[in-house]
């Protein structure tokens, strides 16, 4: 026998085999619809009888293997079934004789035999026939099932009466000697009288009827005959033989014990053990006694009654673990034989799948082992991938998977050997997808991203290539695409540099042809690949959704208390708080992105790579909301370490998106690689909220940009930046233009400024701006421009130190003077005494060329479009730093008394501390020019103030305020005031820059005695008109009318005052005379009475003069000192001086 059976298992020993053949042409599909019908009748139960008869079908059957059917029956072919066509009656002769040629092949062997003829019809399939069907069609063939059970019934009749036949005692008759076809002519010659050879004759018939008992049902029967053909055997040593007695001892006994069957097939039938008694306590007992029964109590009709429960107890059966040793000793006896390798590798195959059953997996190793072995003919390559095929079964059915996968392997390769003209790729790819599992490989990426890995990679790489291999020789690319990318991306930490080369170099130029995607691709038995995206290329540790810049960041606006209180725990750390990477991952963010701006997210990749990676079409994959991807490309050095990368989008709708993960395109594969299956990946929160669209405002200046970025306390980003260098007290117009970049249109704008912490004083308003003429033009449409004009006005402390200027000195007239300290001193002349060492804080010694600075920032709150409905704003932030250089100086301030007592003269030491010729000029006054470096004094008279009448800040204020702060509030806008009426301005000609030179906190010492109205106002009149300081002409001997009158503008009630007029004469030499009695006379008393006065309140004195010569006279009116006066300061009492010119009267 050539070709084996690797489907065989103990229990087809007891099947009866059929044959089930075509007769001429027959359409496979109706062959094997016929086919199936006829296999479905595998076992009947025999009439009168407990015994089932049990048939096993084949549709091919090699002949020669019907040979060793004396050997072992179930081999033997005993029944043949033909399926033929026949539409007319002259074709039925020549279909007749195909099946009498059909049977000619196993008619050695053959029991019975039946033709189903399928379209004939009339008068010759009208005919009773037993050996012939007929039917009209395929279909119309219901009997089909009846008539294979008549054919069964008649095999068993044949069976039966063979076995009766050789089951009888013919002690007379001489037994036949059996053979096998290798042994015919080895037994030439031999002594037929011998014992030797009656025993063998004996033993092998006893055998024989043993496997005829088997297949007629008599399991119990089958027992006794192996046990005496065992015994018999071995005595002459009939090896051969005596492996084939024990092999049927095991088959009867695997029956017995396994009635479910050891192939494995699911609805395996179960077969009736026959008479054979069940005690399930002792069945499977070890080492269970082997007792012969006596040959005698054997029957015609089997065991006779009275001896049943001998056998009962004799347990003929072998037990579990006495059939795995019979097994053994069996194939021990077939391997003496080099012609009994089909029946030695048979033998193995029914004890692996009984071990199978028995759960002994190395035993059944060891028997699988003994089958690779076994040195058959030249098997064809077919028969090569069927024997490595079912080896890899057995290895599965035992549990070894990898050794079954390394079979299943080895019969893939075999199926594209050189050796065969067509190789079956297809098949090869079938069976390596196959041996996945027994390599701990699936095709799932998934599968790979948890955990170590399992499983030796250098073997699952080898088998990943091999696929890729098979799939472009099958002319499926999609598919070696899809293999490649897996074996780049689960392999990659085990391949070296250059492997990595070249599956990329491999991937790059598959892919220029099909390219990767993200598609499951289903084979054609239905397997289902699911997409591999390149997670590792590049690898991603970390994933950050960025706010919005600072200029174009939603903020909410603030209508209800605590509308933005927070919601955080005041805890450093509370137990309550679950923390959980999942709810991290998809937390919310707390801030907000906007409907058609521009989002980014940052991802930390690296590359790990030997070379130069280039991704291509990287983008974002987000849900919740419409998002336009922009995709980026980027390129990143070998082997690199983290490497930020920037992916942007455009939210198109509004609500809650999240970003789901990243897409990407490298060596020619689409990949989408989700947060969720990446591991070890680290991130903020992936949830952010999307609010309506907001207009986006532009602004550019007329200032050049500057290199200093300010940063504010707050923490708050400045958009852009701007710088100016001024000189103390100039002012410069910066133009602003505000145009509208987005698209929604710009409604709301607010423009407020803040002066960044600086040491300096500053006088008046840094920044200031008229925002109407802004409104007027909105809203302002996207594309559209506005202007804001905004004044920068630098005014710091202008006063410096007297003792720095050496070439100024006093007049020698005696006045009131203060020196001055300035924030400028430094850039002043040095001290002459000045000694080498650390410079003073804020310039080095003589640096001329070192100012101070000033730096503020402009806030833009806008707002508009769906944005501003849902009360969201933008803020925007323009930071102006100027370095202000120093102009002029004043280094001492004195007063002298005017001629006027409401009037003083304004003395200022001026000093020009720039480069440049200066001039300096006060309000209704000539210009003082100063060259570089030149200080010069300046004399300005002024009116004296009356600071009292200033109105009084609000009750509600005045009671919240602190004295201090409204002292300082008092103060300042005296100093505006005085400011606002010197109009000090100085000019660069050659620069043609103009600035004010600002007396604010200069002259407050002064306030009281020399500049300050006192709060009692003193006028005198003569003849009605007031005489301060012209000379008020007369006429001698005309009297003339003296009005003295008090105005009370202090706080309370003054008086009664007494004063009296005093005149005298000047005589320009320092001499005054007061002996007037004969050149003037009084009209009346030369003492004046004043009442109370109340606040507010005024009061007036009468009286008169006569003057008696010409001549200049003055009027010196002096107060009597007394209780009410002296608690009044001596200031309070200022009259002015009365000039009074006598003229000669007309004649």
């Amino acid at each position: 026998m050539s070709v084996p059976d690797y489907m065989q298992c103990a229990e087809d020993h007891q099947t009866l085999l059929v044959v089930v053949q075509p007769v001429g042409i027959v359409s496979e599909e109706n062959f094997f619809r016929i086919y199936k019908r006829v296999s479905s009748v595998s076992q009947i139960s025999v009439r009168d009888s407990q015994r089932v008869l049990c048939i096993r079908y084949r549709h091919h059957y090699p002949p020669e293997n019907s040979e060793w059917g004396d050997f072992q029956t179930h081999r033997k072919v005993v029944g043949l079934v033909t399926i033929t066509d026949c539409c007319s009656a002259k074709d039925w002769p020549q279909t007749f004789e195909k099946f009498h040629v059909q049977k000619e092949i196993y008619s050695s062997t053959l029991y019975d035999s039946r033709l189903f003829v399928f379209g004939l019809q009339g008068e010759i399939a009208e005919q009773p026939r037993t050996d012939v069907a007929f039917y009209p069609s395929y279909e119309d063939c219901q009997s089909v099932e009846k008539r294979v059970e008549d054919f069964i019934e008649s095999l068993f009749i044949v069976l039966e009466s063979k076995r009766l036949d050789r089951a009888t005692d013919k002690s007379g008759d001489k037994i036949p000697l059996l053979c096998v076809p290798f042994e015919k002519k080895d037994f030439v010659g031999l002594d037929t009288d011998s014992r030797h050879y009656k025993k063998r004759c004996q033993g092998r018939m006893r055998k024989h009827v043993g496997d005829l008992c088997l297949q007629a049902g008599m399991l119990q029967d089958s027992l006794v005959h192996y046990h005496m053909a065992v015994e018999l055997l071995r005595s002459v040593n009939d090896f051969l033989w005596l492996g084939a007695a024990l092999e049927g001892l095991c088959s009867a006994s695997v029956i017995y014990h396994y009635p479910g069957g050891t192939s494995g097939k699911t609805g395996a039938r179960r077969f009736q053990a026959g008479p054979l008694p069940a005690e399930a306590a002792n069945r499977h007992r070890p080492g269970a006694q082997e007792v012969l029964i006596d040959p005698g109590a054997l029957t015609t009709n089997g065991i006779n009654a009275d001896t049943s429960a001998e056998i009962g107890r004799a347990k003929n059966c072998l037990s579990p673990e006495d059939i795995i040793d019979k097994y053994k000793e069996a194939i021990s006896y077939y391997s003496k034989y080099k012609s009994a390798g089909v029946i030695e590798l048979e033998a193995c195959v029914k004890a692996v799948r009984v071990l199978a059953i028995q759960k002994r997996s190395v035993e059944a190793s060891e028997f699988l082992q003994n089958a690779v072995y076994i040195n058959l003919r030249q098997l064809s390559e077919e028969e090569k991938i069927q024997r490595y095929s079912i080896l890899s079964e057995l290895y599965e059915l035992i549990g070894f998977r990898r050794k079954s996968a390394f079979f299943k392997r080895v019969a893939a390769m075999q199926c594209v050997a050189p050796s065969i003209a067509e190789p079956g790729w297809r098949a090869c790819y079938k069976l390596l997808l196959e041996t996945l599992p027994g390599y701990s490989l699936s095709l799932d990426p998934k599968d790979f991203s948890k955990g170590t890995h399992r499983g030796w990679a250098a073997v699952q790489t080898r088998l990943l290539h091999e696929l890729v291999y098979a799939s472009r020789r099958m002319g499926n690319p999609a598919l070696a695409v899809r293999h490649l990318s897996f074996l780049l991306q689960t392999m990659l930490d085990f391949l070296s540099d250059q492997e990595k080369k070249d599956v990329t170099q491999s991937l790059e130029s598959y892919t220029a042809k099909c390219p990767g995607t993200m598609e499951p691709i289903t084979l054609p038995d239905g397997l289902a690949l699911p997409p591999v995206p390149l997670t590792k290329l590049p690898i991603v540790r970390h994933v950050k959704l960025l706010n919005l810049p600072a200029s174009l960041r939603p903020q909410k606006m603030k209508s209800l208390l605590g509308q933005n209180v927070s919601t955080k725990s005041p805890f450093i750390y509370s137990p309550i708080i679950a923390h959980s990477r999942g709810e991290e991952r998809n937390k919310k963010i707390d801030f907000q992105w906007v409907q058609g701006a521009v989002c980014e997210v940052q991802l930390m990749v690296y590359n790990p790579m030997p070379f130069e990676l280039r991704v291509e079409n990287m983008g974002l994959l987000t849900s919740g909301v419409e998002f336009e991807s922009l995709p980026a490309a980027l390129s990143l050095p070998a082997e690199s370490g983290l490497y930020p990368v920037t992916l942007v989008g455009v939210p198109q709708t509004t609500g809650m998106i999240t970003v789901n993960g990243y897409h990407t395109t490298v060596f020619g594969v689409f990949s989408d690689c989700l947060l969720d299956s990446l591991p070890g990946i680290k991130t903020s929160g992936s949830t952010v909220e999307v609010i309506p669209a907001l207009p986006r405002l532009q602004i550019s200046t007329s200032l050049p940009r500057s290199a200093h970025s300010l940063q504010p306390s707050s923490g708050d980003e400045v958009s852009a930046n701007v710088s100016v260098q001024l000189y103390n007290g100039e002012t410069q117009q910066l133009v602003i233009k505000l145009e509208n970049i987005g698209m929604e249109p710009l409604e709301k704008l607010e423009v407020t400024s803040k002066l960044l912490t600086t040491k300096e004083k500053l006088y008046g308003d840094f920044l200031s701006w008229k925002l109407e003429e802004t409104l007027a033009q909105f809203p302002l449409q996207p594309g559209e421009v506005a202007t804001l004009a905004v004044d920068i006005t630098v005014k710091l402390d202008f006063s410096c130190q007297e003792s720095l200027l050496q070439d100024l000195s006093d007049d020698g007239v005696s006045v009131s003077g203060f020196p001055l300290c300035s924030p400028f001193r430094q850039v002043v002349r040095p001290r002459v005494e000045t000694k080498s060492g650390n410079p003073p804080e804020g310039g080095k010694p003589g640096d001329t060329s070192h100012g101070k600075t000033l730096e503020a920032i402009l806030n833009f709150r806008y707002s508009g479009g769906p944005g501003h409905m849902e009360g969201y704003y933008r803020h925007l932030s323009l930071g102006l730093h100027v370095e202000v250089e120093p102009s002029v100086f004043f280094t001492r301030v004195s007063t002298l008394p005017a001629t006027s007592t409401r009037q003083c003269h304004l003395l200022l030491d001026v000093f020009n501390s720039t480069e440049h010729e200066l001039t300096v000029r006060a309000r209704n006054n000539e210009e003082l020019t100063l060259h570089a470096g030149e200080g010069q004094r300046m004399a300005v008279q002024v009116d004296k103030f009356s600071f009292e009448s200033f109105p009084e800040p609000p009750g509600e204020q005045e009671r919240c305020a602190h004295p201090k702060q409204l002292e300082q509030e008092r103060r300042e806008a005296r100093d505006l005031e005085m400011n606002r009426k010197l109009g000090i301005c100085w000019q660069i000609p050659s620069l043609k820059r103009t600035g004010e030179a600002s007396v604010e906190g200069l002259l407050n010492q002064l306030l009281p005695e020399h500049l300050q109205l006192a709060p009692l106002q003193w006028d005198v009149l003569v003849d009605g008109q007031p005489c301060d300081c012209e000379a008020a002409a007369c006429r001698v001997g005309d009297p003339i009318r003296l009005e003295v009158r008090l105005t009370n503008w202090s706080p309370r009630s003054v008086g009664p005052f007494a004063l009296t007029v005093v005149p005298f004469q000047d005589h320009q030499n320092g001499t005054h005379s007061y002996d007037l009695h004969r050149a003037v006379s009084f009209v009346g008393s030369s003492t004046f009475h004043l009442d109370a006065v109340q606040p507010s309140g005024q009061s007036a004195c009468l009286g008169a003069l006569l003057f008696l010569y010409t001549g200049d006279f003055f009027l010196h009116i002096r107060f009597h000192e007394d209780s009410t006066s002296k608690e009044l300061p001596p200031s309070w009492f200022c009259l002015p001086s009365v000039h009074v010119r006598a003229l000669e009267g007309p004649a």
